[in-house]
């Protein structure tokens, strides 16, 4: 084959590549039995949570199921929008929101402070910001909190000659980095260690340790992926794509700061504290993340003095640029759908998890990693999963000689690096927001993935041999 024909080869389009795995786990439906765990409802922390009760897997009848037909299959995509609504208009009302304060000049202006005070330096800027966003994951859980700083870090890679991909790979990376070293993070160390009944931040040093690695490893994955496209600008994964938060370089640094944007910007911040507390405090969601969100914007452009009609005219043409993105998050969603119709999603877990039995002790640490990795394809949600694998997992440990401690961080890891990864979990709001084709992350993420791989077995092996 020769470079021409090479080079006309490409990998699908997203919505392809979603319509395709979509009809592959309907047939499934068909051959995978059905089945079920029974469920107990337990409070763990304070919260009551649907806990899988040990050895309770059992078959069903199919009769019992919904094995998926053409008519199911095609209104799937539908029902996944609809289950997906609540992350569906977060993306569009996030970004209308941001769109309206770009619009101002505010981050502009920010941009172009930012890249005058430490022009030569920018290196040093990405790994300050990629910690505080890691660090805010590791300590306090934080993602969907950080969905509002996409489309400005974008247009920060852009600016400083990069692309759309090394911009939003700051937020994406430093936060899930972060998530997946969690130290106190209570999505996924709090829950799964209540559940599998271990002390509450226990060996803590593993998960430190862990947290530095993924994190250098990350950023120099970000430099490297820099560094290239300095080089050849033709290696950007984006060439002919369109970047619908581009900026320039030059420009910028001619922005000086007004008084009516300082006001806004000021108004962000506040918007951003706001959040956090009402997260970590107040235990708000996506609704009134969207919400302070909204008021963000429309107080903003009232600072800048613009009329109704100019907000909402904006507004839409926010929400525009992301229709892309924000109907994958709802077409994956139709991935769940069919599997959880045709009641194969525990049947699954359970012959996966069956087959760790046996194992000697690293292999079968290291095969849960894979397990957990795997399952968050079909349980994207990491409280959600813990609570349908660790009962699973902590009792099957017990009896191959892997320890609690070392189930629930397996957890942490496999429950992490795949929400980049799968088009069910938050890699479809990473690029929703950006306006990232995923097969173009996908390009840049799969290669870090495996390197984090190699990492996750490296600690795990670790782990089991100190006796953690």
């Amino acid at each position: 084959m020769n470079k021409k024909n090479i080079s006309k080869m490409k990998v699908p389009h997203t919505y392809v590549i979603i319509f395709f795995i979509v009809i592959i786990m309907s047939i499934l439906t068909w051959i995978i039995p059905p089945g079920t765990f029974d469920y107990e409802s337990v409070d763990v922390n304070g919260t009551m949570r649907n806990l899988v009760v040990p050895g309770s897997y059992h078959p069903i009848d199919r009769a019992d199921a919904k094995p998926t037909t053409i008519i199911s299959f095609a209104s799937s995509f539908h029902k996944g929008a609809i289950a997906a609504s609540e992350v569906v208009m977060l993306i569009f009302l996030v970004n209308g929101a941001f769109h309206i304060v770009i619009q101002t000049g505010a981050f502009n202006a920010l941009l172009g402070t930012l890249l005058r005070r430490f022009y030569g330096k920018e290196k040093i800027l990405v790994i300050i910001i990629f910690m505080i966003f890691a660090l805010c994951g590791s300590l306090f859980g934080m993602l969907n909190e950080f969905n509002g700083f996409y489309p400005l870090f974008v247009g920060l890679g852009v600016a400083l000659g990069y692309d759309a991909i090394w911009g939003a790979s700051i937020v994406a990376l430093g936060a899930f980095m972060g998530f997946a070293g969690g130290t106190m993070n209570p999505y996924n160390v709090v829950v799964a260690q209540a559940i599998a009944g271990v002390p509450l931040y226990s060996n803590m040093g593993i998960r430190i340790v862990s947290f530095i690695i993924f994190c250098a490893i990350a950023i120099a994955w970000i430099f490297h992926y820099g560094a290239r496209i300095k080089k050849d600008p033709l290696k950007s994964y984006m060439v002919g794509e369109e970047t619908a938060f581009s900026l320039d370089k030059e420009e910028l640094v001619k922005y000086e700061i007004s008084k009516k944007q300082k006001l806004i910007l000021t108004l962000v911040v506040l918007s951003l504290l706001l959040i956090i507390w009402g997260s970590v405090t107040q235990g708000w969601g996506t609704l009134q993340l969207t919400g302070v969100f909204l008021l963000m914007g429309i107080i903003s452009a009232i600072i800048d003095g613009w009329n109704a009609n100019k907000i909402a005219n904006e507004f839409i043409i926010g929400c525009a640029s992301v229709t892309f993105g924000a109907l994958v998050t709802g077409f994956a969603r139709a991935i769940l759908i069919v599997m959880q119709e045709g009641k194969i999603v525990d049947t699954i877990i359970y012959y996966m998890s069956s087959m760790l039995n046996g194992l000697p002790e690293i292999i079968a640490a290291n095969g849960m990693t894979v397990m957990h990795t795997i399952i968050n394809f079909f349980i994207p949600s990491g409280s959600g999963q813990a609570a349908t694998t660790i009962p699973i997992m902590a009792p099957i440990g017990d009896i191959l000689g892997v320890s609690r401690e070392v189930v629930c961080l397996t957890f942490q890891f496999g429950s992490s690096f795949a929400d980049l990864l799968f088009p069910t979990a938050s890699i479809a709001i990473v690029c929703g927001l950006s306006k990232i084709p995923m097969e173009k992350w996908w390009k840049f993420y799969l290669p870090l993935f495996g390197i984090m791989a190699v990492a996750q077995v490296i600690i795990v092996s670790a782990a089991v041999m100190m006796g953690i």
